[in-house]
């Protein structure tokens, strides 16, 4: 009988045992069944890119920004980058901005400035005509035919007064988008303001009626 209570309470301690150090494991470290898998002491998942801007965005400004990138950078893939480019692009350090999508391979880079576009979009829609023009022209660089960049890179710059950059954008815009609404009524409506031969034309800066504004 000695011998099974000495056993027993052996068991006892080799349990306690395990829980103890299963309770000191780091909460970052997780560990896997799967074989393939590299196994206990993997860090755990990082937040997802969506997240990570979340977080960032408020700070996206001129002054923040680089505190900002120096303590959180963005998670290391495509969409990360395409976040970190955005939040330098709102901040105006489109130089920046273009590193980040520089460190992609160049089969990647024009997704990364497909979310540039995504978050700029609403800047250039607020009628910010002087942060739209140089995210809209980043966006271009990396994604010739995206037209609607090619649009609102067009506008701003007919707007500020950069005339032949609006004219080189808005012919490309018409050259990818074929359908017959405001968004080509617009761009014509400029483009034959800037081909005035006598420069009258190009004299008015009204801003044409977006379509559903």
């Amino acid at each position: 009988m000695d011998r099974v209570f000495h056993i027993a309470g052996w068991s006892f301690v080799a349990v306690c045992a395990a829980i103890v150090v299963q309770a000191r494991r780091p909460a970052g470290i997780v560990a896997s069944s799967d074989p393939g898998d590299p196994g206990v002491g993997a860090p755990a998942a990082v937040a997802s890119a969506e997240e990570w801007f979340r977080r960032a965005k408020p700070y996206c400004n001129a002054v923040e920004v680089t505190v900002l990138q120096r303590q959180e950078h963005a998670p290391a893939t495509v969409a990360g980058q395409g976040y970190q480019a955005a939040c330098y692009a709102l901040a105006g350090r489109i130089d920046d901005a273009r590193r980040a999508i520089d460190a992609l391979p160049e089969d990647q880079r024009p997704r990364a400035a497909g979310i540039v576009f995504e978050v700029g979009h609403p800047v250039a829609d607020a009628g910010d005509d002087r942060s739209a023009g140089p995210i809209m022209e980043l966006v271009v660089d990396y994604w010739p035919n995206h037209y609607m960049a090619l649009y609102h890179a067009g506008m701003a710059e007919y707007m500020l007064g950069q005339h032949a950059l609006a004219q080189r954008n808005l012919e490309a815009f018409l050259r990818f988008y074929g359908e017959r609404d405001g968004w080509r009524s617009n761009a014509e409506d400029v483009l034959a303001r800037l081909r005035d031969p006598e420069g009258r034309g190009s004299e008015d800066r009204r801003r044409p009626r977006e379509p559903g504004a």
